[in-house]
């Protein structure tokens, strides 16, 4: 009964992938298609027969994402045991969710009462947004401004549907140059293909949720290597800069993967932070405030996440940026290299610093504080689009940090997922 309500719930958006007839040892698979219910449910058919009873039917599935390990994982189907079924098993995505655009390869494995076995042939289906008509722009499709992929192909991938192909471009644009200034020059690209779906509006976004913040306004899966984000034409600007943001996040987390640990927050958002861009006259209100009243968040404290405050979150962000500016504008990028080599390999936060820099948290929080609270201190800058004079020192710094981690560390293969919401302008956290 459970699962004929919920097959009734999902028939709206209904997108059936058709299957291929196999048989062998007497058992013949008739159908293994997949229904798409979009954003809620993969329904994975089975139609079967043998000579002997039916007595065994699993489904075995493998995720399209960055694991330490291959995963493989199974779904039982409930059935009566007879020399013909048809059954289904159904991936309930409120137990555990997918983003729009993931690949799952599957396959069913039979038995019979008589000891015949049969295993169908691999399938692949991708669990997309069926509720639009996407249009796609590849980073290769504008080879004369590709910094980055037009050699690779399809590596990173836009799709939307409302906006003429400028809006797409811009968008795009953006994303290149993102991530130009993190690789370009050495010809290392992402590890894993990146996918970036833009919705028009928030409520569009949020309808592809299974149960998302009413602020959210975008979210990067880093495992998939997808970012899904509400972006309508006329706020394009905000659009380029929370791309940007995730990007690098993607980028930086394929370099410092490893199953110890994940990076403290600070760092993490500060390097993001840094690369976006135009940084300061969004934060620096919150940074100068708290500098003032000195209500100053502890490095420690910017280890775990952020506050859902918003007052809190914002100076979160502002300090993450000034932090990793610190490090780089006084230390370069040998030590930074040094600090996320040793996070990768599984070193505290605290074991990590002190190696590389002679301090711990509790130390850099001392040094960084004098340096950002010095009468003729400029708490925060501009990032990428700073004056040409401290753009040399800088962000070629960070730049340098990236590039070696993306060839001198080896991937064990895959990405913690990481959802991060992004507030529209004038909402609250």
């Amino acid at each position: 009964m459970i699962k004929r309500i919920l097959l009734a719930t999902l028939a709206p958006f209904l997108l059936l992938i058709p299957s291929i007839a196999t048989a062998h040892n007497g058992v013949s698979v008739l159908d293994t298609s997949v229904d798409i219910h979009f954003p809620v449910a993969l329904v994975f058919n089975l139609e079967a027969e043998s000579s002997a009873d039916i007595v065994d039917a699993r489904l075995h599935y493998r995720v399209d994402k960055m694991n330490c390990v291959s995963v493989t994982s199974e779904g039982w189907a409930d059935f009566a045991p007879a020399t013909k079924i048809q059954t289904s098993w159904i991936w309930d995505m409120r137990k555990s969710s997918l983003p729009p655009g993931v690949a799952i390869t599957y396959w069913w494995t039979i038995k019979d009462a008589a000891g015949n076995n049969l295993e169908s042939p691999p399938a692949v289906v991708c669990f997309e947004d069926v509720r639009y008509h996407w249009q796609s722009l590849p980073a290769a499709s504008f080879p004369e401004e590709s910094v980055i992929f037009q050699d690779k192909g399809s590596d990173l991938t836009l799709f939307w549907y409302e906006g003429d192909d400028s809006f797409a471009r811009e968008l795009m644009n953006a994303c290149e140059q993102g991530l130009g200034r993190l690789i370009q020059d050495i010809g290392t690209y992402p590890e894993k293909p990146i996918k970036i779906y833009v919705y028009a509006s928030t409520s569009d976004l949020q309808g592809a949720m299974i149960f998302p913040q009413e602020w959210t306004g975008g979210a990067a899966f880093t495992e998939f290597g997808i970012i899904a984000i509400g972006i309508s034409p006329g706020q394009l600007d905000w659009g380029k800069r929370a791309l940007v943001h995730e990007l690098t996040h993607l980028i930086v987390h394929q370099a410092t993967f490893s199953p110890y640990g994940k990076l403290p927050t600070w760092l993490d958002e500060g390097l993001a932070m840094y690369n976006e861009g135009q940084a300061g006259p969004r934060f620096e209100p919150y940074l100068q405030q708290a500098i003032s009243e000195d209500k100053l968040i502890s490095v420690r404290s910017l280890c775990s996440p952020f506050s859902a405050d918003s007052e809190k979150a914002h100076l979160s962000y502002a300090q993450s940026h000034s932090l990793v500016e610190y490090l780089l504008d006084n230390y370069g990028q040998g030590k930074m290299l040094n600090l996320l080599t040793l996070l990768k390999q599984g070193n505290t936060y605290d074991e990590a610093l002190t190696q590389v820099y002679g301090f711990d948290m509790d130390g850099l929080n001392a040094r960084w504080h004098e340096t950002v609270t010095a009468p003729t201190s400029t708490a925060l800058s501009q990032g990428p689009e700073r004056s040409k004079g401290e753009a040399k020192q800088s962000h070629p710094a960070l730049i340098a940090v990236l590039s070696a981690l993306a060839t001198s560390l080896a991937l064990a293969g895959a990405l913690a997922l990481e959802e991060r919401d992004w507030q529209r302008p004038g909402q609250k956290g």
